[in-house]
């Protein structure tokens, strides 16, 4: 098979390397052409170097192309894979320190809360350009897939405004069930089978199967209590099923932005995280790890060159969906997995509007939901309260209306449970003027948001967060990962 795969974001380095090798674990896909796109040259030229390097080592007439011009990488693509962070690093880190002005502790900060929104209403305008030149240079009825988040907001303005075949992607709901496997002795995930539903990073487990045998509340909560690790680094987890009756997707520390009586008071997000690593709470966890995995990146860029040369295994292929859902459409081999669409009847207690992440089926004739689900009403409610959000979020993104943004993050239940009306409003006014330059649909907005905060009588703290740590060294990264090998 012949076909074109543009990857814009492509400067994520070791997640493009990822989707790139699982791909070719496919047979049928080793004459496939990949066009590589991204906004930094540099980034780009390093994962050009890493993909060409996999292709001779492996013997195979995979092209790989790259290019800044992003219609060019698009055109005739039969598939567009997003990874994109717009504003990068740079942005994100005001999408933590500032809120934490105002009280607002995320260890994320990504999908909702006040970062979160701030972080889709960079996204969406540049996911509608994408979809632009998707409408008009791509393959016809090409594909978009996308991985960046906010995942919900995203896929909301790609389908609603950009008029793409459009479908979210996320490993969560694998994380989970790897997790629920361990915990019940599963000598494989293999073992388990499961119905996971509801909306992005807060999907549901409604249904377990061990062996053909049905796990119940009590016997997964006791495997989870038993754990040696589990029961340490997912505290919180483990009381939202205790109190739901039903495990989360989210990791322990992303769970705790979108429940609002977790993270709320400092002395709390204490006694419900776990700081053996970010993902389990850390206040701007998720920014410290990708601050350094970047910087180990660009040092040690001369290994992930060498370690490129090893061959294709395909037993070693991840669980990433892509490659599986481009396998499904283009062999017709039955994919089952769980992807983020239009709701349209699909959950039947979630607006129709909504993306909701659900399972599907993938074969040659397209992604066939599984519909008429109904999610029990606890979990609905706290869908709910995200899918509001997400909705006022992603209308304020495209029309550039600041005042439907304020209701928004107002909205939110972290950020509700935290802040005070006069306060989200300062909050959102200095985030907007801080990344400007990231939201042109604003920039009508941005004068009057600077004179109300040179006014403004609202009192912040500088305030580090209740549980932050510091970026580690190139230095204190290798001592540890030589620690790690000598212990194991």
């Amino acid at each position: 098979m012949s076909f074109k795969i543009a990857i814009i974001g492509a400067g994520s380095v070791g997640f493009t390397k990822k989707l790139f090798t699982d791909i070719l674990c496919v047979p049928e896909f080793r004459d496939v052409e990949f066009a590589l796109t991204d906004i930094s040259e540099h980034n780009l030229g390093m994962i050009r170097e890493i993909l060409e390097c996999i292709v001779e080592a492996n013997g195979l007439p995979t092209r790989v192309t790259a290019t800044t011009d992003r219609r060019r990488a698009l055109e005739g693509a039969r598939y567009i894979i997003s990874c994109v962070r717009v504003g990068g690093l740079e942005a994100y880190a005001e999408d933590i320190r500032i809120p934490l002005k105002y009280g607002i502790d995320q260890c994320v900060g990504d999908t909702i809360c006040a970062g979160g929104i701030l972080y889709g209403q960079r996204n969406i305008p540049v996911i509608l350009d994408f979809c632009k030149d998707i409408r008009e240079v791509a393959a016809p009825d090409a594909k978009f897939l996308n991985y960046a988040n906010p995942m919900a907001m995203n896929t909301w303005a790609a389908i609603e405004y950009g008029r793409v075949d459009a479908i979210g992607l996320c490993h969560g709901v694998q994380h989970g069930a790897e997790q629920i496997a361990e915990v019940l002795g599963a000598a494989s995930v293999k073992e388990l089978d499961y119905i996971c539903s509801g909306i992005n990073h807060q999907t549901w487990f409604i249904d377990l199967k061990l062996n053909g045998r049905r796990i119940g509340k009590d016997e997964l909560i006791a495997a989870f209590e038993a754990h040696p690790v589990y029961s340490q680094q997912e505290k919180l987890r483990i009381d939202v099923l205790k109190r739901f009756g039903f495990y989360s997707t989210e990791s322990n520390g992303h769970l705790s932005e979108y429940l609002p009586w977790y993270r709320k008071r400092p002395d709390e997000i204490t006694r419900w995280i776990d700081m053996s690593d970010w993902i389990h709470g850390e206040t701007g966890g998720y920014l410290r790890h990708s601050t350094e995995t970047r910087n180990w990146f660009e040092t040690e860029f001369p290994q992930f060159l060498e370690q490129a040369k090893t061959p294709i295994d395909p037993a070693r292929r991840s669980n990433e969906h892509a490659s599986h859902i481009l396998e499904a459409l283009e062999t017709g081999r039955v994919y089952r997995g769980h992807f983020n669409v239009r709701n349209t009847g699909v959950i039947t207690n979630l607006p129709a509007d909504a993306i909701i992440e659900s399972p599907g089926f993938v074969d040659r004739f397209g992604i066939n939901m599984v519909s008429g689900i109904t999610l029990p009403e606890a979990c609905v409610a706290t869908c709910m309260a995200s899918i509001n959000v997400q909705r006022m979020s992603v209308h304020a993104a495209v029309t550039g209306d600041i005042a439907l943004l304020k209701l928004a993050v107002l909205h939110d239940p972290l950020v509700g449970a935290v802040a005070t009306p006069e306060e989200v409003w300062q909050m959102v006014d200095e985030m907007v003027v801080a990344q400007a330059r990231w939201l042109p649909q604003y920039a009508d907005a941005v004068p009057a948001a600077q004179e109300r905060l040179a006014r403004s009588r609202v009192t912040t703290r500088d305030w580090a967060g209740a549980a932050r740590r510091q970026v580690r060294s190139i230095e204190e990264l290798r001592a540890e990962k030589a620690a790690l090998k000598a212990a194991g």
